[in-house]
């Protein structure tokens, strides 16, 4: 007797089960794929939005900084400017006063024999024309300005005899000082200035 096997079926099961298995891992890979693509998608669009937000805040600290450095070079100009009215509110406070030391001084330094005929200011120089009875009376008139404490030194200009005579016809020029206090002021801002 022979006994005939047939293992077709069994075949067919086996490749049935091995297609199945295929698929189903086929399909979970693909599962795993996507849930892995959408997982970095999720994973990077996370990290834009925080890098967003980062810039976000970065830029708006960038315009706080902007606003405050405006604000202080807002404040450094009305610092200059008010340091510009310190310095002229001190020059005029000061400078009442000079013309009257200037005049005082003029007439006290005035030496015998000797009379101005033209005085005239522009700003902080002085010109002076006047007559002398001699060249020795306007040698001590320059003296006398020199040492009068309102004036630098007088420069003599044109010195020339008046009609032949004696009489010496004389011109010269020279700057006022500043009172003391007007250029300790101005010593004092100047190192505040360079402090800043």
């Amino acid at each position: 007797m022979t006994i005939e096997i047939n293992l077709l079926p069994w075949r067919e099961e086996l490749r049935a089960r091995r297609s199945k298995r295929f698929f189903v891992t086929l399909g979970l890979a693909a599962m795993l794929g996507l849930g892995g693509g959408y997982g970095l998608t999720w994973h990077y669009e996370q990290e834009a939005q925080a890098q967003q937000q980062r810039n976000a805040h970065i830029q708006a600290q960038s315009r706080q900084l902007d606003s405050a450095i405006r604000e202080i070079s807002e404040l450094e100009a009305i610092r200059e400017q008010m340091l510009e009215q310190v310095r002229v509110f001190t020059e005029l406070q000061m400078g009442r006063t000079q013309t009257v030391h200037v005049l005082g001084d003029l007439t006290t330094s005035l030496v015998d024999g000797v009379h101005y005929t033209q005085i005239t200011r522009q700003g902080d120089s002085l010109r002076l024309a006047g007559l002398a009875e001699n060249n020795r009376q306007v040698s001590d008139q320059l003296r006398a300005l020199a040492a009068a404490g309102a004036f630098t030194v007088p420069v003599l200009s044109e010195v020339e005899a008046e009609g032949g005579g004696e009489r010496r016809r004389f011109s010269l020029s020279m700057s006022q000082r500043l009172p003391v206090a007007v250029e300790e002021s101005e010593e004092s801002q100047a190192l505040v200035e360079e402090g800043s």
